[in-house]
């Protein structure tokens, strides 16, 4: 239990658990500061959908026929192994939680290696595309589709680190933590695919 911080104001004492101090966060799993730290990632996220929308209503045919080109496949892959391995985390949460601390690094292994499977297969993805002469500059949606996707496969990198290291530092609070942070990649995922993939 967090030790109380105490307050001296006109001779009078009130006591704060310092628990309380980050208000409805401090109920969540895991530290508060990661839950800053993913609504902030969130907000970023959801401006940049709407800017993707916006950019889609503005030039229709330039982002059916440049989503036309897109590798559907992979990126169905891709969906199904983050969300396996976002399983894959909340057992390693679970064994944790009952002390089974064998399995729960199994689980992390496994969460991790499809973690690796998914930036092997969006690597495969944007090779054929340099192959097939298409980058940044090629349209407007092809420079949303290279900087949306490439930065979330910038957090899923940072996300594999975080569950390396609460895999070392394998405290309950710190695998919440880790498998916050994961839970969201895989929320952003879920809503990217069909937004730049299917939805015409």
């Amino acid at each position: 239990m967090a030790d109380p911080i105490v307050h001296n104001t006109n001779s009078t004492t009130t006591t704060v658990s310092s628990s309380d101090d980050w208000g409805v966060l401090s109920r969540l799993p895991g530290n508060p500061m990661m839950w800053v730290l993913i609504w902030s990632e969130l907000v970023v996220f959801g401006v940049s959908f709407i800017g993707f929308a916006v950019a889609h209503i503005l030039q229709p045919d330039v982002f059916t026929q440049s989503q036309d080109t897109l590798n559907r496949t992979l990126g169905g892959i891709n969906t199904m192994v983050l969300v396996t391995s976002g399983l894959c985390v909340a057992l390693a949460v679970t064994a944790q939680q009952n002390g089974k601390r064998t399995v729960m690094r199994r689980w992390l292994a496994a969460a991790i290696l499809l973690g690796c499977v998914f930036l092997a297969v969006k690597f495969i993805e944007y090779a054929e595309k340099f192959n097939q002469g298409i980058g940044l500059e090629t349209n407007t949606f092809y420079t949303l589709y290279f900087l949306l996707t490439g930065f979330h496969a910038f957090h899923v990198v940072f996300g594999i680190i975080i569950l390396i290291i609460v895999g070392w530092k394998d405290s309950v609070e710190n695998l919440e933590i880790g498998a916050t942070f994961w839970h969201m990649v895989d929320l952003i995922w879920i809503i990217l695919f069909p937004l730049i993939y299917l939805l015409r």
